[in-house]
């Protein structure tokens, strides 16, 4: 364990502003946000950003400066705290309803509505003092018990009706403000994730309806309103959600207003890195979640940071891990590798991206999330706007330079890849018995002719900036992923035998035979160099020693030489006659 002594803990999934301010916790001030949305806000605001990059704690923090009661403590010797004017106009001075829609979901529209209701329920249940409120007559004080009734206080079941809810925002705001005397400020965290949700489900409509009533009524057509701010990932505009609005300021991934107030800057993961002394791991963690691109700003992804330096607070050793797509069954990116194997041209951009280059692809901000999957291109933009691409440049118009971030999204790439061709190799039964016939009775040629044909039907995984040695691993995963497919074979890569490490050891214990492949990476596509190399490699590395120590009686010695979707297979056979 390393002893860090008394510094801050890493707020490890907490996005309560007040929480990380009071607790001890470690915070990356992003106040400064406050101060450009106060210059510059419009009637609504809509912030679109991939999941875990500060949209929530942001949300909470503006909650925080904004409403009245508010503790002015909790932003001494922030960035925030130098704004004296704007502090005492804005800070503590507005009421405030902050809603999360990230929980609506549910297996049916019931389900998704009672989650609803759950969430408004008790945003509503925090000003009870409404209901003594000597500014509010007895019908306004009904109107808003009918958000609070309940049919169990225990559990706060909400039995508002539909057209309650429907205009529950709109009815707050306007009893807050007869309370207060001052306009109403609403904040809407994650208001798309009941839109995701009701598509997968198939209440699709159900669910655009109530979002857009009461959206109609809260942020349209509501003199108690002050300004609105939304958070979300897409913008789903043209499912008429914000139909009517005055102008709504849209704030995009790729707006260049905001770009440095989701996600950790270079200079905020030095910093942080340094605090905890672990700045040595710099250069991984910038391989790793570094590569974002928000307007004109490059971002790491702050979930990922946050984990991997906890993780090191305690093991200085640890590993670097996929936490931020740990996070989702990424859905997104299977869709779009099983929709790209029809597609030839498609399925060349995706080698073109996983090796690290980029393509120029137009981009759609207002598709409907029942359309997300219709056509190819649309999942470009899907992609890009849920931070599984980012932007390398804006040419013209619509059209942006897209590549992959970093190597945590190169991997879930790579692991959707290596699924699709399992499914690939394994639908064709009378391809995977011939190729497993040639292998095991030395037919190099026949081999090769095979090999080569699933490199041609794959998705190739390689990627150029990567070292020789580390394209050769891709090759004989790929072989591996169809090796295990061939039942009653015992297929392994990097297997400890001899004096290394072998690249493919396979096993057919029942038939005595076993297999040896060593893959070599033919720069400038010198083929058959590359397979005596392998070759060569087997002999002075003495891969076959486990084999024949188990008492394998026929070892076949492969060598194998790639270059993009080319390869040459020599082989060699050794018997052994295990009487003697």
């Amino acid at each position: 364990m390393i002893d860090n002594g008394m510094k801050k803990k890493l707020p490890i999934g907490i996005d309560d502003f007040r929480k990380i301010r009071t607790e001890g916790f470690y915070y990356v001030d992003k106040t400064a946000m406050i101060r450009d949305l106060l210059n510059a806000w419009g009637e609504v605001n809509l912030f679109t950003r991939p999941r875990r990059f500060g949209k929530t704690l942001n949300m909470s923090m503006l909650k925080a400066f904004l409403e009245i009661g508010c503790d002015k403590s909790l932003f001494d010797g922030l960035d925030i705290s130098k704004e004296s004017q704007l502090c005492e106009k804005y800070m503590g001075q507005f009421p405030v309803i902050s809603i999360s829609l990230k929980s609506v979901s549910g297996d049916s529209y019931e389900a998704a509505l009672s989650q609803m209701r759950k969430e408004i329920g008790n945003e509503a249940s925090r000003f009870e003092y409404l209901i003594d409120s000597d500014k509010l007559t007895e019908n306004e004080k009904n109107r808003y018990k009918q958000l609070t009734i309940s049919t169990s206080d225990s559990e706060k079941v909400y039995s508002m009706s539909e057209d309650a809810l429907k205009s529950s925002l709109q009815t707050l705001s306007i009893l807050l403000q007869k309370h207060f005397e001052k306009k109403v400020i609403i904040l809407i965290d994650e208001y798309d994730v009941p839109l995701t949700q009701a598509n997968e489900r198939n209440y699709y409509t159900k669910m655009v309806d109530l979002i857009r009533s009461m959206f109609d009524q809260a942020l349209k057509s509501n003199s108690s309103l002050y300004f609105a701010v939304l958070t979300g990932c897409l913008r789903v505009a043209k499912e008429s959600i914000f139909t009517g609005l005055n102008n709504p300021n849209i704030l995009s991934i790729t707006t260049v207003r905001f770009e440095e107030y989701f996600g950790f800057s270079d200079y905020e993961v030095k910093k942080m890195l340094d605090y905890y002394n672990q700045i040595d791991k710099y250069e991984v963690i910038r391989e790793w979640y570094d590569g974002y691109r928000f307007g004109k700003v490059d971002v790491y992804c702050p979930w990922d940071v946050i984990n991997y330096c906890y993780e090191l607070t305690g093991d200085s050793a640890a590993y670097p891990k996929a936490y931020w797509s740990n996070t989702s069954g990424n859905d997104v990116v299977r869709h779009f590798i099983e929709k790209s194997n029809k597609t030839a041209n498609t399925k060349r951009e995706i080698e073109a991206l996983v090796a690290g280059e980029t393509v120029e692809k137009v981009i759609r901000e207002d598709l409907t999330y029942n359309q997300l999957y219709d056509e190819i291109d649309n999942i470009w933009s899907v992609l890009f706007m849920t931070g599984y691409l980012t932007q390398r440049g804006k040419p013209n118009g619509k059209k942006y330079q897209l590549a992959i971030p970093n190597r945590e999204i190169r991997e879930i790439f790579t692991e959707q890849i290596t699924a699709m061709f399992q499914k690939v190799v394994r639908a064709n039964v009378s391809r995977l018995t011939e190729f497993g016939e040639a292998l095991k009775s030395g037919d190099a040629e026949k081999t090769e002719q095979l090999f080569t044909s699933y490199l041609y039907d794959s998705i190739s995984v390689r990627d150029s900036s990567v070292q020789k040695d580390k394209k050769e691993i891709l090759y004989h995963g790929e072989m591996i992923g169809i090796l295990v497919n061939i039942e009653g074979w015992d297929s392994k890569t990097n297997v400890d035998s001899g004096d290394g490490y072998s690249d493919v050891m396979v096993r057919i214990e029942n038939e005595g035979i076993g297999i040896i492949i060593e893959f070599k990476y033919a720069e400038n596509a010198r083929l058959t160099a590359g397979c005596k190399d392998a070759m060569a490699q087997i002999e002075r590395m003495n891969y076959t020693s486990e084999l024949k120590h188990e008492g394998y009686h026929t070892i076949y010695k492969y060598g194998i030489a790639c270059f993009k979707k080319r390869c040459k297979v020599i082989c060699e056979k050794e018997e052994y006659d295990l009487d003697e």
